[in-house]
C-alpha cells in the first residue's frame, strides 16, 4: 500500500539505524595499552560547580549534588572531597570536661589535633598519681604527729575547763559527777552527797539558795560545752588546714606541671586549677586507696559516684589520626548518628548519666571539613532535616537527646556547651528532591546555594572515546579482569550510545556500563578467551536482557497466538498499530497496541474512552484533545465541526499516559472518516500538535524492537515497518538483528514530519493540500474526510429542521389550527 516514491523518500537507510564504532576510531589493540582513567569524565558542568562550591567559604554555600542513580555522583563526590581535604589541615580535637561551677553544663574545650588524646592520658596519669600520692602523705608520721598535737591541745583545754568547773562546784558546795546523760551537780553536806530526804528537810530559803547555785553551775557547764564545741570546730579547721597544706605539697607539683604544659590554653589551665581546688575540698575520698561498695540496710548495692570520674576527659572528637580535613560520609543519618547523643546507664531501675557519656555525631566528626549525606535518607526524618538547618543557621553543633523535644514534663539532664560549627554539607540526591526542596522549603535556598548537576550523557567525541577506553582499562586493572580488545571496546561504546539513546552521545550511567564489563569478562573467562571481544559483550547484553524479559516474551507469545489482537498484515479501516513502552523496573520494552476509532453523526466531538473510564493520564488526555484542534483547523473553516467519535486502546487494562500515541489516534480517526483502510503491517509512534506536525518521543528503540519482534515471530513479509518522528533519527541505536532485517529489505523504518506524510504511508493515498477555494483535491484522504464531515454537518442540520417541523405540526394539531 505504500507508494514507491513516498516510501523511498521517507525510508531510513540501514546505516542510519545504528551508529557503529569504526576500528579506526580506536587506535589500541586492547585496553591494556590504555592509561587508566584518573579523573572524572563527562560531567564538566558538575565538575565546575563542585570546584566553585568547595572554594566558597561564605555562609550558606553548601552543596546539593543532583542527578539520576548510576551517574557516579556519589563516587565523584567522595573522590573530589578526599583530594581537596588532603590539601587542608586537620581541625582541632574537642574534649568534654566536668563543669565544677555548673555540673549540668559540661564544658567543651578545643585542642590542636592529637593533643586531645595526650590531654586525656595526662589527666588519667594525674588521677592515678593523686590516688597514690595523697594517701601516702596522710599515712606519714608528720601528718599524724601534727594532727595528734592539735587533738591533744584540744583535749587539754577541755580537761582544764572541766577541772576549773569542778573546783568551782566544790567551792559552791556541789560535787560534779558524770552521769549517763552528761554532767550533774549534787549538793554536799559535811563533805558527802546530800540525800533527797536531807534536801527536802531543809528550810525553803536554803533549798532556793542551793537551787540558785546549781543553776549558776549549770550555766557555767553550758558555757563550757559551747566553748568546747567552738574549740572543736577550731581544731577541725586547723586539721583541715593542715590536711590542705599537706595535700597541697602532693597536689601542687602535679597540677602545676600540667598547667605549665598547657599554658597556651587558658581554659585548660583554669580547669586544672579547679581540679586542684576540688581535690582539696574532697580529701576524704583520697585518704584511702580502696573503699567497700555502699549497701542498703537490706544488703542491696547502692550506686555511688566515683569522685575521680569528674576529673576524666571525654575525648569527644579525636582528629589525631586525621590527615587533612575530615570527610565524613554518614550512610545512616538518623538523629543520634548525625547529631550525637547523651547516653544513660541503668541501675536498679533508675537511669543516670554524666559528661563522659556524651557521644559525638557525624556533624561533630566532620566539623572543620566535609559532611556527605544522602538527601533521601535525611528527608526521611523531618526532625533530622530541621535540626540540620538549625545547626547550619546558628553555626553551632549542640548535643541534645531527641526526647527533649517531646516530653510533656521537662526532666533533669545535661546540656553540653555548644561547639562552634564550620562544616561544608554535601547532599546527594535526585533532581526531583532538589526541585521539591527548592519549591517547598523556604530555608533550603539559604543553606544550599550550589547545585552540582550530573547529566546522564556526554558527547560522543574522539576525546570522550579515549576517556571511555581509559575507564574500561581502569576497571579491568582494578578488578583484575581480562582486558577488552578493539572489537569488544567498540561494542561497549555502542552500548553506551544505546543507553544514552542517542547516536551522538555516550551514557554516563557508569554503574550499568561497569556491570556489562563484569559480565562480558565473565563470559570471556568461561570461553577461556585471551581478551574480551565483541561476541562476549553482545552475549553479556543478551543474557542480561534474557534474565529480565519474561513478561515481554509472554506478551509477544499472546500476540502471536492471537490472544492479544495486533495485526501485522492486511488493511483495516479505523485501526492503527500504536507503540508504547512498558517499564517493569529493571527492564523496559516496547509493546504494540491496537488503536481503533469509530465516527458517527453527532455533536459530542472526539471522546477518549480511556479518559471516560479514568484509565487515561493527563498527558494522554491532552494528546487526544489536540486532535479536535487539528480537525477544526483543517476541516471546519467553512462549516461547523459536527461529529461524534470514539477512540480507544484495545485490550488495555493497566491504563495509559503520555502523548506519543496521539499521531496514531489521529491516523485512526482520519481513516474512519475517510473510510480508507490502514496498512496493518506498519506501526506508528509520535505525538502531534494542532498544526499536524509530528513531534519526537522517547523510547523509540524499544518501540521499534517491540513491533519487530512480533513481526519476526509471525514472519517478515518485507511490507512491515515502523513510522517514527523525523526528529528521533539521531536516537536510533537499534539491535543488530533489526538493522540486518532492514538491510535485507524485510523490515522498514520511516521518518515523517507531518500527518500528511504519515497518512500517505499508511493508506497509500496522498493526504491532499487545500486549494484556493478551501477544498481538497478529489482522490485524496483529506477530500474524503472533508466530504464526510460536511455530510455530518448537513445531516445534523437537516435532521434538526425535520424535527422542528414535526414538533410544529404536532403543536398545530393540538391547538386546532
Amino acid at each position: 500500500m505504500v507508494t514507491a516514491d513516498t516510501g523511498n523518500r521517507l525510508r531510513i537507510p540501514a546505516d542510519k539505524l545504528r551508529r557503529r564504532c569504526r576500528p579506526e576510531e580506536l587506535p589500541w589493540e586492547t585496553t591494556a595499552q590504555v592509561t587508566p582513567l584518573q579523573d572524572f569524565i563527562g560531567q564538566e558542568r558538575a565538575v565546575r560547580a563542585m570546584e566553585f562550591g568547595l572554594a566558597m567559604n561564605a555562609p550558606g554555600y553548601n552543596i546539593y549534588v543532583a542527578g539520576p542513580p548510576g551517574t557516579g555522583k556519589s563516587t565523584y563526590t567522595q573522590e573530589v572531597l578526599t583530594r581537596r581535604a588532603a590539601r587542608g589541615t586537620a581541625p582541632d580535637d574537642w574534649c568534654i570536661l566536668y563543669n565544677f561551677t555548673n555540673p549540668d553544663r559540661p564544658l567543651a574545650i578545643s585542642l590542636p589535633p592529637g593533643r586531645g588524646q595526650i590531654f586525656k592520658r595526662d589527666m588519667e596519669e594525674l588521677i592515678g598519681d593523686l590516688r597514690t600520692a595523697i594517701p601516702k602523705v596522710f599515712e606519714g608520721a608528720d601528718y599524724e604527729q601534727n594532727k595528734q598535737a592539735v587533738l591533744h591541745e584540744l583535749e587539754s583545754q577541755v580537761q582544764e575547763a572541766l577541772e576549773h568547773l569542778r573546783q568551782d562546784a566544790l567551792q559552791s558546795g556541789f560535787a560534779m559527777k558524770q552521769g549517763p546523760t552528761g554532767f550533774i551537780f549534787a549538793p554536799l553536806k559535811d563533805g558527802r552527797r546530800m540525800s533527797q530526804e536531807e534536801f527536802d528537810a531543809l528550810a525553803p530559803e536554803e533549798r532556793r539558795e542551793i537551787e540558785n547555785r546549781a543553776r549558776m553551775l549549770q550555766q557555767k557547764l553550758d558555757d563550757m560545752v559551747n566553748n568546747g564545741r567552738f574549740l572543736e570546730k577550731k581544731a577541725r579547721e586547723r586539721i583541715q588546714a593542715l590536711e590542705k597544706e599537706i595535700a597541697g605539697l602532693a597536689i601542687g607539683p602535679l597540677v602545676e606541671r600540667l598547667q605549665e604544659k598547657y599554658r597556651d590554653f587558658p581554659r585548660v589551665v583554669r580547669f586544672l586549677g579547679e581540679v586542684a581546688e576540688d581535690v582539696t575540698r574532697n580529701l576524704d575520698h583520697f585518704k584511702t586507696q580502696e573503699s567497700a561498695p555502699a549497701q542498703t540496710p537490706f544488703g542491696f548495692p547502692v550506686e555511688t559516684t566515683d569522685i575521680f570520674h569528674r576529673y576524666q576527659v571525654n575525648l569527644f572528637v579525636n582528629n589525631g589520626d586525621t590527615r587533612g580535613m575530615p570527610v565524613v560520609v554518614e550512610n545512616n543519618p538518623h538523629y543520634y548518628n548525625l547529631f550525637g547523643k547523651i547516653e544513660y546507664r541503668s541501675f536498679m531501675g533508675s537511669l543516670s548519666t554524666d559528661f563522659t557519656m556524651i557521644k559525638a555525631g557525624a556533624i561533630h566528626r566532620a566539623n572543620g571539613g566535609y559532611l556527605v549525606l544522602q538527601a533521601r535518607d535525611v528527608l526521611a526524618d523531618p526532625i533530622v532535616w530541621d535540626k540540620l538547618k538549625k545547626s547550619l543557621k546558628n553555626s553551632q553543633a549542640v548535643v541534645e537527646n531527641i526526647g527533649e523535644h517531646f516530653r510533656l514534663i521537662p526532666t533533669a539532664t545535661l546540656k553540653p556547651e555548644p561547639i562552634p560549627l564550620n562544616v561544608k554539607v554535601v547532599l546527594i540526591g535526585s533532581h526531583y528532591l532538589y526541585h521539591l526542596l527548592h519549591a517547598l522549603d523556604e530555608d533550603y535556598q539559604k543553606f544550599f546555594k550550589v547545585k552540582v548537576d550530573f547529566d546522564t550523557e556526554m558527547p560522543r567525541t574522539p576525546e570522550n572515546l579515549e576517556h571511555y577506553a581509559a575507564f574500561v582499562s581502569s576497571v579491568c586493572r582494578r578488578e583484575n579482569l581480562k582486558h577488552f580488545d578493539r572489537s569488544g571496546l567498540a561494542e561497549l561504546i555502542e552500548y553506551g550510545s544505546r543507553l544514552a539513546a542517542n547516536q551522538n552521545k555516550l551514557s554516563t550511567r557508569f554503574n550499568e556500563v561497569v556491570e556489562i564489563i563484569y559480565e562480558a569478562a565473565a563470559w570471556a573467562d568461561m570461553e577461556a578467551s585471551t581478551n574480551v571481544s565483541a561476541p562476549h559483550v553482545r552475549r553479556a547484553i543478551e543474557e542480561r536482557v534474557y534474565r529480565s524479559n519474561r513478561l515481554e516474551e509472554k506478551i509477544q507469545e499472546m500476540m502471536v497466538q492471537g490472544k492479544i489482537l495486533v495485526d501485522t498484515a492486511g488493511a483495516v479501516v479505523g485501526q492503527v498499530n500504536a507503540l508504547s513502552v512498558l517499564d517493569v523496573g529493571d527492564y523496559s520494552f516496547g509493546r504494540p497496541s491496537r488503536i481503533t476509532a469509530k465516527t458517527f453523526m453527532g455533536q459530542e466531538g472526539v471522546v477518549n474512552i480511556e479518559r471516560e473510564t479514568r484509565m487515561s493520564g493527563s498527558l494522554h488526555t491532552k494528546g487526544v484533545l489536540t486532535l479536535a484542534g487539528f480537525l477544526g483547523s483543517r476541516f471546519a473553516q467553512d462549516k461547523p465541526l459536527r461529529l461524534s467519535a470514539r477512540i480507544t486502546f484495545e485490550q488495555l487494562y493497566e491504563g495509559v499516559d503520555g502523548d506519543s500515541a496521539s499521531s496514531a489516534e489521529l491516523y485512526a480517526l482520519l481513516s474512519a472518516l475517510a473510510e480508507l483502510p490502514v496498512n496493518q503491517g506498519l506501526a506508528v509512534t509520535g505525538s502531534v500538535n494542532q498544526h499536524g506536525q509530528i513531534q519526537p518521543i522517547g523510547g523509540v528503540n524499544e518501540k521499534i524492537e517491540g513491533f519487530f519482534a512480533v513481526c519476526r515471530a509471525r514472519g517478515l513479509t518485507g511490507e512491515q515497518g515502523v513510522i517514527i518522528p523525523a526528529q528521533n533519527l539521531d536516537n536510533l541505536m537499534l539491535k543488530p538483528e533489526v538493522v540486518e532485517a532492514v538491510e535485507q529489505n524485510l523490515f522498514h523504518i520511516y521518518a515523517v514530519k507531518s500527518i500528511e506524510e504519515g497518512i500517505e504511508l499508511l493508506t497509500g493515498i496522498p493526504a491532499g493540500e487545500k486549494q484556493l477555494g478551501g477544498h481538497y483535491p478529489e482522490g485524496t484522504v483529506f477530500h474524503l474526510v472533508d466530504k464526510k464531515l460536511r455530510q455530518y454537518a448537513e445531516g445534523l442540520s437537516s435532521f434538526g429542521q425535520q424535527e422542528n417541523k414535526k414538533e410544529d405540526g404536532e403543536q398545530c394539531s393540538a391547538c386546532g389550527t
